[in-house]
């Protein structure tokens, strides 16, 4: 039995998320009313609920979702899909930890709510959960 993760986040209106998420991102739409949208965002399901509490983040932490992908080459697709759509980079693409077994790519991207969405791919699988005698998480503050 394959398990799916679940995310709801807030957005201002339906039209402008399905606009980032569907016809930019790439996401597949499901069910829809009024007020929601279930997506699903590499085999996962994300719904974004209408909310009048939509305002900037002062940065990414602590909150933001994404994806890890364990083939760069998707990695980068999806860096070129967000830059031939012209979406809004919160960070550029960049490494993390380089020359350590932590090292990854990442990169942020902003949705038109002030969500932000990281996507990552790791040169080492078992950085992602692994390599506990480190201690570097994210950027530092």
């Amino acid at each position: 039995m394959a398990v799916i993760f679940h995310l709801a986040f807030p957005v201002a209106n339906i039209p402008e998320t399905k606009d980032f998420y569907i016809n930019s991102l790439g996401c597949e739409a499901g069910r829809e009313s009024d007020s929601s949208i279930i997506m699903n965002m590499y085999g996962h399901q994300i719904v974004a609920h209408v909310s009048t509490e939509v305002s900037p983040q002062k940065g990414i932490y602590p909150r933001h979702f994404g994806l890890i992908f364990t083939a760069e080459k998707e990695w980068e697709t999806l860096l070129k899909r967000a830059t031939d759509h012209h979406l809004k980079f919160y960070q550029s693409a960049k490494h993390r930890f380089p020359d350590l077994p932590l090292e990854h790519r990442t990169f942020f991207l902003e949705d038109p709510f002030y969500n932000l969405l990281e996507f990552k791919y790791y040169y080492h699988y078992d950085a992602i959960f692994g390599l506990t005698t480190y201690t570097q998480v994210g950027d530092q503050k």
